[in-house]
């Protein structure tokens, strides 16, 4: 069985990406960040343990895209919302744990993600709460068992994502892990 960990890039474009900092920032300086925020967290979450697939948006762009480092393999993410690409991206990942990241995170390390992996062994899915009531991190026991509801009603970029995303799941061991802080504003960057 196959770890997979799964990080949602975007290419960093101003106007494509952070947004909501790109208010703030501006949207070039909210770009670079995006693109250099990304670069970073891929140099520290590489490991034997697990596999990293870059999950790119959009789809073509994404695919020939020489932001990304070459030898990662690259899912294009499809059409849909967060949910629905989020759960394409899982089913298709090889049997085995199954983990999915986003790369606005500065705080994510080998560490956190092996907590992650090492929680899905007694649990059937792990969260990694983020401070706004979403989440940095969501993994299930099996690719191949993902269930059809599992982003089903969630309420994106709200206090309750979380608490949706995990609703769904009722009736299944959940583990969380690490809160984290992901970086929508610059008042979360001056805070990271």
């Amino acid at each position: 069985m196959t770890r997979t960990l799964i990080v949602m890039v975007k290419e960093p474009r101003p106007g494509r990406v952070k947004t909501r900092l790109g208010r703030d920032l501006g949207l070039v300086n909210a770009a670079w960040w995006f693109r250099h925020q990304s670069a970073a967290l891929l140099r520290r979450i590489e490991d034997p343990r697990w596999q990293v697939v870059l999950a790119v948006a959009p789809d073509r762009e994404g695919m020939s895209s020489r932001v990304w480092p070459a030898h990662l393999p690259r899912w294009p993410q499809g059409r849909g919302d967060l949910g629905d690409r989020m759960a394409r991206m899982m089913r298709l990942a090889p049997p085995g744990p199954v983990c999915v990241i986003g790369a606005d995170i500065p705080g994510i390390n080998r560490d956190r993600v092996w907590r992650a992996f090492q929680a899905l062994g007694q649990a059937d899915a792990v969260f990694g709460p983020a401070m706004d009531g979403g989440y940095w991190l969501v993994g299930m026991r099996n690719s191949q068992h993902i269930p059809q509801n599992l982003f089903a009603n969630v309420r994106w970029s709200s206090e309750q994502t979380l608490a949706d995303t995990m609703a769904n799941l009722a009736g299944r061991q959940v583990a969380l892990v690490d809160q984290l802080r992901d970086v929508d504003t610059v008042e979360d960057l001056a805070l990271v």
